[in-house]
């Protein structure tokens, strides 16, 4: 083994227990179901269909969940669960289930808290003035359909077998972009590797300006925007958007373009980790500090998934939860802290 080969597999091996660590910090799902004041209750079994979930969530008890149930916050009077255009869909962990259960049992009281706090633990951006009515759908899948950690390897095999071949993706813009996102230092985050990446100023994403060369955003970020052409979002569809970034994109296909693709076509935005793990730069509702005094380990969240986009008619069983979101402007926890 040469010194180069050392190095890599030393990175790698920092790498794994980084996102160990960090699965450990957001919580791996409980053995056992867990009271209202979080005590172990082994008793009772875990929560395994989406009518208990909703149950638990009534009631305000604090219980483990089981694997097979998924989470989705979605817009109020959507019939899928992301708008239709998406190809696949994100998905919260039973993991984050669990975590939801435990916000609406400490904040039912202050329900703008649990909403928002859902919100903010999947990785929403903007929510100081969200005013978006929206819900939180729980559900399983149905049989042969599976979830996938989306890493950036697992978009670009994706983007491979689907969406286009291996030449649009090329493989040293695919490691220059798992790079960026690998070696972060103990201070730097993800939006911080966006920026790198991207060009892209954190300081004016975070503030809710949207991508354009006046914020700092690059040539191959804004081209592949262009090219790609319409997002979901604004009537488009991800098919249509990776194919159009595979055959109109004319510059150089580094890493700031491939990120641009995802970001455009399936919503995989600047506070995306890259590594199947939620963040935001918002305080943790779980951290009892302000956010500027949170770590940035502190402020990863819990797992997360994509699988393929389903209308709720599609879904063997499911249920809708109306989060109540407060009222905009008024959301200093999001800042001060939780508790």
């Amino acid at each position: 083994m040469n010194h180069r080969q050392r190095f890599l597999g030393s990175r790698a091996r920092s790498l794994a227990a980084l996102v160990a660590g960090l699965l450990l910090l957001a919580g791996a799902p409980s053995a056992f179901p867990l009271s209202r004041d979080g005590a172990s209750v082994a008793a009772a079994g875990c929560v395994s269909t989406p009518v208990a979930y909703r149950a638990a969530w009534e009631a305000r008890e604090v219980r483990c969940v089981a694997p097979s149930l998924f989470g989705t916050a979605h817009t109020r009077g959507q019939n899928s669960l992301y708008p239709s255009g998406f190809r696949y869909a994100w998905a919260s962990s039973s993991t984050n289930l669990e975590q939801y259960l435990k916000l609406r049992a400490r904040y039912g009281d202050q329900p703008a808290k649990v909403g928002i706090g859902v919100l903010s633990y999947v990785g929403f951006p903007g929510l100081d003035d969200w005013s978006t009515p929206t819900d939180l759908e729980v559900y399983t899948l149905p049989s042969g359909v599976r979830a996938q950690v989306p890493a950036f390897e697992t978009w670009f095999r994706l983007l491979d077998e689907e969406f286009g071949t291996t030449g649009a993706y090329p493989l040293e813009a695919q490691r220059d972009l798992v790079v960026a996102y690998s070696q972060l230092d103990r201070g730097e985050d993800v939006v911080g590797a966006f920026e790198e990446v991207t060009g892209c100023r954190r300081d004016a994403l975070l503030a809710g300006e949207a991508p354009s060369a006046e914020i700092g955003c690059d040539r191959s970020f804004l081209g592949a925007l262009a090219a790609a052409g319409p997002s979901p979002y604004d009537g488009g569809d991800s098919r249509t958007c990776f194919a159009n970034f595979q055959t109109r994109y004319r510059g150089h296909r580094d890493a700031s373009a491939l990120r641009g693709a995802l970001f455009q076509c399936q919503d995989a935005g600047f506070l995306n980790t890259g590594v199947g793990l939620g963040y935001n730069t918002y305080a943790n509702p779980f951290v009892c500090r302000p956010a500027d005094r949170q770590s940035v380990r502190e402020r990863y969240t819990g797992r997360e998934f994509i699988l393929p986009n389903a209308p709720f008619t599609a879904l063997p069983s499911h249920v809708t939860i109306p989060l109540d979101l407060g009222t905009p402007g008024r959301r200093g926890f999001l800042h001060a802290g939780y508790c």
